[in-house]
C-alpha cells in the first residue's frame, strides 16, 4: 500500500477513534445528567414490562458497588489513581496485540467510559448509575452509559488479543 494512502488510513483512524471517545464520553456525561435531574429522589421509571429500569444509584465503588465500604481514602485511591494508572498502562500495551487497529478500537471504548467515570470520582466522589436490565428473574446491578463502553472495549480487546490465524503460505487471515 503506498505511503500516502496508509497515512491517510491511520489519520482516518484516529478521526473515528477520537470521535468516538468525544460521542462516548458526551452520551455518558449527558445521560447521567438527565439521570440525575429527572430520576433523583423518585422511585424510578418502569419499560417493557419491567425489562429496563430506570432508578439514580450514587456508586461510591468500583463495579456493581465493589470496595464500597473501603475507608474514603483508599477508596479514593484505588478508583481514582489506580484506575487511571490502569487507563495509561492499556494505552501503552495496544501497540502490542496482534490485531492492532482492532485492540486501538476496544481501547477507545474502555478508555472512553473510563475517563467518563474516573472524572466523576475525582469531581463528584461518586458514580451516577442508572440503567438495570431484567429478563424473568435474573437482573444486572444498575449501571451507565461509561460501563457499557467499558465492557464492550474489554470485550473487543479480548477478541483482538487472540493469535492471528495464518495461511498455509503464513501469511495472516487479519490481512
Amino acid at each position: 500500500m503506498p505511503v500516502a494512502m496508509r497515512v491517510a488510513s491511520r489519520v482516518m483512524l484516529r478521526s473515528f477513534l477520537a470521535a468516538s471517545i468525544v460521542a462516548t464520553i458526551g452520551c455518558d456525561r449527558l445521560t447521567k445528567r438527565i439521570a440525575t435531574d429527572t430520576l433523583a429522589g423518585s422511585v424510578g421509571r418502569s419499560f417493557l414490562a419491567d425489562t429496563v429500569r430506570l432508578e439514580y444509584a450514587e456508586n461510591r465503588g468500583g463495579f456493581l458497588g465493589l470496595g464500597e465500604q473501603l475507608p474514603p481514602r483508599l477508596r479514593q485511591t484505588v478508583f481514582v489513581g489506580a484506575t487511571g494508572l490502569l487507563m495509561v498502562v492499556l494505552v501503552a500495551a495496544a501497540g502490542r496485540f496482534p490485531r492492532r487497529e482492532l485492540a486501538i478500537a476496544g481501547l477507545a471504548f474502555f478508555v472512553a467510559g473510563g475517563l467518563s467515570n474516573w472524572i466523576d470520582r475525582v469531581t463528584d466522589g461518586h458514580v451516577v448509575d442508572f440503567i438495570i436490565m431484567r429478563a424473568g428473574p435474573l437482573h444486572t446491578g444498575v449501571f451507565n452509559v461509561a460501563d457499557v463502553a467499558i465492557l464492550v472495549g474489554l470485550g473487543v480487546l479480548f477478541v483482538a488479543q487472540l493469535p492471528v490465524a495464518s495461511r498455509p503460505d503464513g501469511t495472516s487471515l487479519a490481512q
